[in-house]
């Protein structure tokens, strides 16, 4: 009961990484609010929860909406009176070299990594400072933290989630509000599907890994739980970087 007595609100949390990190903070004890444009997945995964005993309720959520961002958190106030925990996990991944991705593949990929996590942070600070602080977790990439063959866009949009997170973490520390970044490897979930499509990619992919598997969505959910707990009280404007060891060459 690591979360006991605590509101989550977690984007992405219909399916994949966002939905396992609702099922295990629902478990520790919180109640979560789980915000999401796949509503009938959502609805599924909030139905789950309820069977287990869980407390859980589902909003829709375009994390590009500033209106859907208002809705999102006075919902959350209105159902559980208070928000303790956000989640920024809604993403989506692209591999486009630079030279090859057009602009509306550019602003597409921003607005939604980048832009969603400034519009969540903006609407959930007040009701944070409300409850008296919280916590607040932002999935990055370990493509946020170095380059790559591969890709431009998605790599761009979540440097800009990693450095983000530190401004949040210093303009409200004195709110008692922390923000941290997690930053996974390959995890085993849709994002990453075309990349281990098959077993010779599979094999090539856990090849790049010191460890030499492909990480699961309980690696990066249980580095949540952790930031989303007091355990980490003393943790803010920091990387938490789930990867095998990827960024340690």
């Amino acid at each position: 009961m690591r979360l006991e007595g605590k509101v989550a609100l977690i984007t992405g949390g219909s399916r994949g990484q966002g939905e396992t990190e609702a099922d295990l903070f629902v478990k520790e004890g919180a109640k979560v609010v789980i915000a999401d444009i796949l509503e009938p997945e959502g609805n599924a995964v909030v139905a789950q929860i309820r069977e287990s005993g869980g407390d859980a309720s589902f909003i829709r959520l375009d994390v590009t909406s500033e209106d859907d961002w208002q809705d999102a958190v006075e919902f959350t106030l209105n159902t559980y009176g208070r928000l303790d925990i956000l989640i920024n996990n809604a993403a989506i991944y692209k591999r486009t070299p630079i030279v090859q991705t057009g602009l509306d593949e550019w602003n597409q990929i921003m607005d939604i990594n980048s832009t969603g996590v400034f519009l969540g942070t903006k609407h959930a600070v007040p009701a944070m400072q409300k409850s008296g602080g919280g916590s607040i977790i932002n999935i990055s990439s370990t493509a946020g933290l170095v380059g790559s063959e591969r890709g431009s866009a998605y790599g761009a949009s979540k440097g800009s989630v990693r450095l983000f997170t530190k401004y949040t973490a210093i303009q409200h520390a004195g709110d008692g509000i922390r923000a941290n970044s997690i930053h996974p490897g390959p995890i085993d979930t849709e994002m990453i599907k075309e990349n281990i499509s098959t077993p010779e990619d599979r094999a090539e992919s856990e090849a790049r890994v010191p460890l030499g598997r492909i990480g699961t969505v309980m690696d990066v959910a249980y580095g949540a739980l952790f930031l989303a707990s007091d355990e980490s009280s003393f943790m803010t404007g920091a990387e938490l970087v789930v990867d095998g060891g990827v960024t340690a060459r």
